[in-house]
């Protein structure tokens, strides 16, 4: 059962989920459920393994990360807390279809899978609730090849730094938890066409950038870039 402080992190997932279930379900939860602290880099579930538990980010930021046969990274989606995670593992039994990673340091309750599906089959407004969650995480994936399709490295760039200021840090004004590494790994591109491409914008004026730390001074600019491709 879990302490009081770790019940007072709980609040924001138990609010969520007092929506749709009883008490006495919650309680189900709650005592199959543990706290875990990952570092930076740190891998919260592993790509291929067994989806044994639903993670319920309570602080930090973390990628979906999809290792392809070749070894060649590519993220998938970047979220930041709080945010229920792995919904997808609830549906898709077989094994975890990507990797969390953590990309900075992070808070996380680890659910028991087996006792949230039971939950779900006696709570029908519950279940929605987490596919729509697995659906909305698929959904950013998604919109994120389409990125990648059909625009040039610069469309790809800006969008994933519109992407950050407007879902991850909610600030036009943040410091990267990210290397530039994975920002290339994002945008399906190479390390070096994302230093040049920010480094242009920087000279442009488009953005002001000192190591790790961004700010977007002309947003409509790198909109247009985005939306022209």
């Amino acid at each position: 059962m879990f302490t009081s402080e770790i019940r007072q992190e709980y609040s924001w997932f138990r609010r969520i989920c007092m929506q749709f279930i009883s008490d006495k379900d919650f309680d189900k939860l709650e005592k199959t459920s543990v706290k875990l602290n990952f570092k930076k880099g740190e891998t919260i579930l592993k790509q291929g393994g067994m989806p044994t538990h639903l993670v319920y980010l309570e602080k930090g930021i973390v990628k979906f990360n999809y290792e392809n046969e070749s070894g060649k990274n590519l993220i998938l989606t970047i979220v930041s807390a709080p945010k229920i995670l792995g919904g997808a593992n609830l549906f898709y039994k077989d094994n975890n279809l990507f990797s969390l990673i953590a990309v900075e340091d992070c808070e996380v309750i680890m659910i028991d899978s087996k006792v949230t599906q039971d939950v779900l089959m006696d709570n029908s407004k519950f279940a929605m609730m987490m596919f729509q969650v697995a659906s909305e995480m698929f959904k950013k994936s998604v919109m994120n090849f389409i990125s990648l399709a059909h625009k040039q490295k610069e469309g790809r760039i800006a969008d994933i730094v519109l992407y950050l200021a407007a879902e991850v840090y909610q600030s036009n004004t943040f410091v990267l938890s990210l290397t530039r590494k994975e920002i290339a790994e994002f945008a399906g591109c190479s390390t070096e066409n994302v230093i040049m491409t920010l480094s242009k914008w920087h000279n442009e004026k488009m953005i002001t950038l000192e190591g790790k730390s961004i700010e977007i001074k002309d947003i409509d600019k790198l909109k247009h870039i985005s939306k022209i491709g």
